[in-house]
């Protein structure tokens, strides 16, 4: 795709929604009367040169879950987080922030809408993104969210922005909002705006930039003066983050923590390391899992998995070059499976991610799970140390778009669905 081509490019955006170890554990689903598909499995240490085929490791005796539909008719939700109490924030990339009870049911009698959101730019992929509720919310009340935001005297140009505000669950509203981060610069494009926000252990928050996708924008991703393609970690004032790799690098934008990202829409902090992972969309194939340490390059658009869409046209250099981070794994078919040189690879699109770190589903403590997009599925991986030792590909068959992926309090798994008639799922025994 040349930069030109945007009527090509919006319409790939339907289809790229762009869309410790752990234990086994083979899963059968009652909600869908079929068993996980294993997937073979590229992949390795991200300090490696090149990435190695991995091999899928035999699971265990069969774990059933069921799937229960929490809530329905929510519209293009994006992002969900859990409230002390058990209540939930989903976010909806039109510009809504809803307030849903334990169960998934409305709060405040069904008026579940807060109020004193910002305006949005709800173009292409943009609109109301994450959200996430301060390490001490509990006494401070702070919620942050990132989202698409267009220029004040330019409204074609937009970027990725956080914000700050009071949660007031009395009222159902938004108190004392702060923007606090702005990508800069801003860019004429409706895509690729990453975005997920994630607390470090010293309480700073990391925001994942996407490269904005088109050609004469996606280079700027190896560039440390501008914000696209980009991780920073910043404070809760939205100040460059004490420690950041960068600081005092002139010419640097000194919130950056590393760069060379393509479009990071998954990340989460390791329950034993306290190190940041993301999960990245590729072009054509070339989806990623990366572990994102301080001042490293990732490599986009020099180095890739992927191809040039609607080609079989390798994307960059070639799949590794020196001073430049390997995934710790990565994905060239939707289903996981061996890619066939001379065919078109595909994309699964990765989004929400977390690490499972619950007592209910003990066969998954430590497992990374990750949600598709163009793929439809729930990916499960078990981890050795930084290597991924399986994957296993759960809920194709519901031929959902799975957008985000928690937690819950209940140590359940929580999931929404991408669509204009979404849902909150649950995964449990």
């Amino acid at each position: 795709m040349v930069a030109s081509g945007r009527a090509f490019a919006a319409a790939l955006l339907l289809l790229s929604a762009c869309g410790g170890g752990g234990g086994g554990g083979n899963v059968a689903l009652l909600s869908s009367g079929v068993s996980p598909t294993p997937a073979a499995m590229p992949g390795n240490s991200p300090t490696a040169t090149t990435a190695q085929p991995g091999s899928t490791a035999t699971p265990p005796a069969a774990m059933t879950l069921k799937v229960v539909e929490v809530a329905t008719g929510l519209d293009t939700p994006w992002s969900l987080a859990f409230l002390p109490d058990g209540r939930m924030l989903i976010t909806q990339r039109g510009g809504q922030i809803r307030l849903r009870n334990a169960d998934g049911t409305s709060a405040n009698g069904g008026a579940d809408q807060l109020s004193g959101v910002p305006a949005v730019a709800a173009v292409g992929q943009g609109g109301l993104l994450d959200v996430v509720i301060d390490p001490d919310f509990a006494t401070n009340r702070r919620i942050y969210f990132s989202f698409s935001e267009s220029d004040s005297t330019s409204p074609n140009l937009n970027g990725t922005a956080v914000a700050r505000a009071e949660l007031d669950t009395a009222d159902m509203s938004l108190r004392n909002l702060t923007i606090i981060y702005r990508q800069s610069p801003k860019v004429e494009s409706s895509a690729h705006f990453g975005s997920r926000l994630v607390f470090d252990r010293n309480g700073y928050l990391f925001v994942t930039l996407g490269e904005r996708l088109l050609d004469a924008q996606r280079g700027f991703a190896q560039d440390l003066a501008r914000g696209n393609g980009k991780v920073v970690r910043i404070t809760t004032d939205g100040a460059p983050a004490a420690g950041n790799p960068f600081l005092g690098t002139t010419g640097a934008q000194p919130h950056i923590w590393s760069y060379g990202h393509r479009n990071p829409q998954g990340a989460a902090l390791h329950p034993t390391t306290g190190e940041l992972w993301i999960s990245e969309h590729g072009p054509q194939g070339g989806d990623e899992v990366n572990l994102v340490l301080p001042g490293r390059n990732y490599g986009w658009p020099i180095i890739s998995y992927g191809q040039e869409y609607g080609t079989l046209t390798q994307v960059g250099e070639g799949t590794a070059k020196a001073g430049m981070e390997q995934p710790v794994t990565y994905w060239v078919k939707i289903d996981g499976s061996d890619w066939t040189p001379g065919t078109e690879k595909s994309s699964i699109a990765p989004s929400g991610m977390t690490f499972y770190t619950g007592d209910a589903l003990p066969e998954w403590k430590g497992n990374l799970l990750i949600g598709a997009l163009a793929g439809t599925a729930l990916w499960r991986l078990v981890l050795d140390g930084n290597t991924v030792s399986s994957r296993e590909r759960l809920l194709a068959d519901r031929n959902e778009r799975i957008r985000d992926v928690r937690q819950g309090p209940d140590g359940w798994i929580y999931l929404l669905t991408d669509s204009a008639d979404g849902k909150l799922l649950r995964l449990q025994h």
